[in-house]
């Protein structure tokens, strides 16, 4: 076994930011002063540690580790010499000081890392050159070079209308992110209720993953689940259904399928090359009014609307067991016994629907860190945030560190080697407390050649394979990266695609938690999202799915 050098021999793999000091820089040098190289991998970025300081922003998962305790980042400084001091803010704290950052011109930092500003925002700050373009400083980016080289896909989605881009890509590539949900429903609990005589559509041997249910047999069991004391601790505080409400993973937007709408987070897909608005289509009234009354009888938790991802994970971890059914991504990552719980198929409509949306969540993101134009020496910068390229730190960026997450020692097929999870922890734990995610390139190649996928990402695949791909809506598309002109997002930034969103998720809380919709109220919705341009909104996806399907 070939041992790793880890952030020595292989720099590559090393990378990112992090270095703690108050002080935004030193002093200003050259960068022939600073000892600036680019070329050399293994050997550190400047020839001093401490001489090339970097203030950079970034939102931060709730589980995770501050950045600068993070021993990925340690590591890379170690190798890379580059001083970078993290202010972690949590998504909350970055969704409203985002503007009061952009604002205050002297207080800029060098970077904002996990930046995620739209299209419309990009290519407005980069005209009033807040940004500097990146494109003109590839030279000092061999690893992003070469992969742009590689992949002309991966640049024309992150590259701008005027001919540059202004921020670093995330590429995973694992046939995962069109699908955020799985249905999860614990069959202990079904199984007690079937011994009991209460539910007579079912046998035991029925419970077993792929099983079928309609809507309305999904409501007699979610009932069932409310009013029978299902974990016995002598009160009905158990939890029919729970997921968080328009989250990226885990949302509600599945339900719809049984209706006929194959919705997502962004209320927005296509379907037969033509982008659609799932919130105007037959059916969601329908779908919507018959889940508002499963909220009001409490099939559906109220604090399903309230969960940030944190809380409802922590939902499902009650000393005693609440969760009777949920929607997430894995089930292993919300209840501690997961072994109790089977996959159900998307539920049935009572016309025998049933499908599912694809969300638009894409796997090339093109908006993951980008440079203020006040930045000194930028290129020190952009090729330490180029070694997050590398393969091996792309694993450890977006999984975890050599030594916690990965062995110090590599395969004999040069893979990375998986440590064991930590009693008292899940994989998903384990990697949100030590890895940053978010710049990096994970492709075919790199699953081939540098590492293995989780063994949860290999389960997941399987049961994608089985319980969700098949019901994807016929002639349903994802839309993750339209190709806008400079036109169309002029447009879109100008609050009309945020104004449209803003109200359909508005009133569809309001409807969920308030009873319904009537017909008068939602033939007034659909005007008033006239009214705010939807069809304007439409068009510029439109136009922009076709351009990147041309």
């Amino acid at each position: 076994m070939k041992r790793i050098l880890i952030f020595a021999l292989c720099a590559c793999m090393l990378l990112t930011c992090f270095t703690g000091c108050g002080e935004k820089k030193g002093p200003s040098k050259s960068l022939e002063e600073l000892g600036y190289q680019y070329e050399d991998p293994a050997k550190p970025i400047v020839k001093e540690k401490g001489t090339a300081k970097y203030r950079v922003i970034s939102q931060k998962n709730a589980m995770a580790d501050n950045y600068n305790d993070m021993k990925v980042f340690k590591d890379l400084y170690d190798s890379t010499y580059v001083d970078v001091n993290w202010e972690n803010l949590s998504a909350n704290q970055y969704a409203v000081q985002k503007q009061l950052i952009m604002q205050d011109k002297k207080n800029w930092p060098d970077a904002i890392y996990h930046a995620y500003f739209s299209d419309a925002e990009i290519i407005r700050y980069a005209t009033r050159k807040t940004f500097i373009a990146i494109d003109e400083y590839l030279e000092y980016m061999p690893n992003l070079s070469a992969i742009l080289e590689k992949r002309p896909d991966i640049k024309k989605i992150i590259t701008m209308p005027d001919g540059h881009f202004y921020s670093l890509p995330r590429v995973e590539e694992m046939g995962l992110m069109p699908y955020p949900n799985l249905l999860f429903l614990n069959k202990e609990w079904v199984g007690d209720l079937i011994d009991q005589g209460k539910i007579n559509f079912l046998t035991k041997a029925d419970l077993k993953d792929g099983l079928d249910l309609t809507i309305d047999q999904m409501e007699t069991i979610l009932r069932l689940f409310k009013n029978n004391d299902m974990n016995g601790n002598g009160k009905n505080d158990e939890i029919p259904l729970s997921f968080v409400f328009q989250n990226w993973q885990g949302n509600q937007t599945d339900l719809w399928g049984a209706f006929g709408v194959p919705d997502n987070v962004d209320h927005r897909t296509v379907i037969d090359g033509k982008v659609v608005c799932t919130a105007t289509m037959d059916g969601f009234k329908e779908a919507t009014n018959f889940y508002a009354d499963w909220v009001t009888e409490g099939l559906i938790d109220k604090a399903s609307f309230e969960y940030s991802e944190e809380s409802f994970l922590a939902s499902g971890k009650a000393p005693q067991q609440k969760l009777g059914a949920f929607y997430w991504w894995e089930s292993e990552t919300v209840v501690t016994d997961p072994e109790n719980y089977i996959v159900l198929n998307p539920l049935k409509g009572t016309d025998g629907t049933q499908m599912i949306g694809l969300s638009n969540s894409p796997e090339i993101s093109k908006c993951l860190c980008v440079i203020f134009s006040t930045c000194e020496n930028p290129e020190i910068l952009l090729t330490y945030f180029d070694r997050f390229y590398e393969p091996y730190t792309s694993a450890q960026i977006v999984y975890g560190p050599i030594g916690i997450v990965y062995e110090e020692e590599l395969d004999e097929n040069g893979k990375l080697v998986q440590k064991p999870i930590p009693e008292g922890m899940t994989a998903d734990e384990l990697r949100l407390k030590n890895a940053p995610m978010g710049v990096s390139y994970l492709s075919d190649e790199t699953w081939e050649n540098y590492l293995n996928m989780e063994p949860r990402a290999v389960l997941r695949l399987e049961r994608l394979e089985k319980h969700a791909i098949p019901f994807a809506g016929n002639g349903v598309e994802t839309l993750p990266n339209p190709s806008f002109t400079l036109e169309e997002l002029n447009f879109l930034g100008q609050q009309y695609e945020q104004n449209v969103y803003d109200f359909i998720i508005g009133s569809l809380t309001d409807w969920l938690l308030h009873g319904g919709v009537t017909d008068a109220e939602y033939e007034q919705f659909k005007k008033d999202l006239e009214n705010l341009n939807l069809s304007g909104v439409l068009e510029a996806y439109q136009n922009g799915y076709e351009r990147t399907k041309a």
